[in-house]
């Protein structure tokens, strides 16, 4: 399933499609659905990211990044053509410059963007030309309080998701697509999706271009999941 612009009916999604050039691909899963996946395996980590596992001591929060950086992977080889087990992987943070956590890239392939999120048996996993940013969260969770919202987000942004009929669910979208923006290299703009459409099993989707910057939300039924993603150009939303 690819954004379409305004006014333009969405096509069905399709299962497992591969990105083009100037295309993002992005997935959402259960962390479940990963670790189970016949090509994915602990083995396929870095030596670095087993180390960062070793010290994860809650099980749970263990598999969830474990599934999201295997998850990544598969993503990398289905849009570069990258094996599943290549070392290309990378962290750094741009606070302090240091290796190992931070904003994940590829190395050798600064054109390509690459990006994670993990939440409470949730994983999602996005690839692109350029920036790229995706978030998922559990559909139930509601982000809160109001005025902890406002120092993070545009208080007009919150004020109008705080209004609506349904303000639980709204507040949400407005947070996955805030933490899209964030993970893309983009802060201080407004979270608003320009176009809606229903699409079969994902549901609501929206997408709107902020100067450079394409912006999709969307909801996973069947995983009682929404998601974001960030990026340049058009995004593929794939299954697994």
């Amino acid at each position: 399933m690819t954004g379409g612009p305004e006014g333009e009916p969405e096509p069905e999604p399709q299962p497992g499609p591969e990105p083009g050039p100037e295309t993002a691909l992005a997935v959402v899963a259960t962390t479940s659905e990963v670790l189970a996946h016949p090509d994915l395996d602990e083995a396929l980590l870095a030596p670095w990211e087993r180390r960062r596992l070793a010290g994860i001591r809650l099980p749970s929060r263990r598999d969830d990044v474990l599934a999201a950086r295997l998850l990544l992977r598969l993503c990398v080889a289905r849009a570069t053509g990258l094996p599943s087990d290549t070392p290309a992987l990378a962290q750094r943070c741009p606070g302090c410059g240091e290796h190992g956590h931070g904003r994940p890239y590829l190395r050798g392939r600064p054109g390509v963007g690459v990006s994670l999120s993990h939440a409470d048996g949730l994983v999602a996993a996005a690839v692109g030309p350029g920036a790229i940013g995706v978030d998922v969260e559990p559909a139930t969770r509601r982000p809160g309080p109001l005025h902890v919202l406002r120092r993070l987000l545009p208080d007009a942004d919150v004020a109008e998701a705080a209004a609506s009929p349904d303000a639980g669910p709204a507040l949400l979208r407005l947070w996955v697509r805030a933490e899209a923006r964030l993970k893309a290299g983009q802060v201080g703009e407004s979270g608003q999706s320009s176009h809606t459409g229903h699409t079969g099993h994902t549901g609501q989707t929206g997408q709107s271009a902020q100067g450079e910057l394409r912006l999709l939300d969307w909801t996973d039924r069947p995983r009682a999941a929404v998601a974001a993603a960030a990026c340049a150009t058009r995004v593929t939303i794939a299954s697994l």
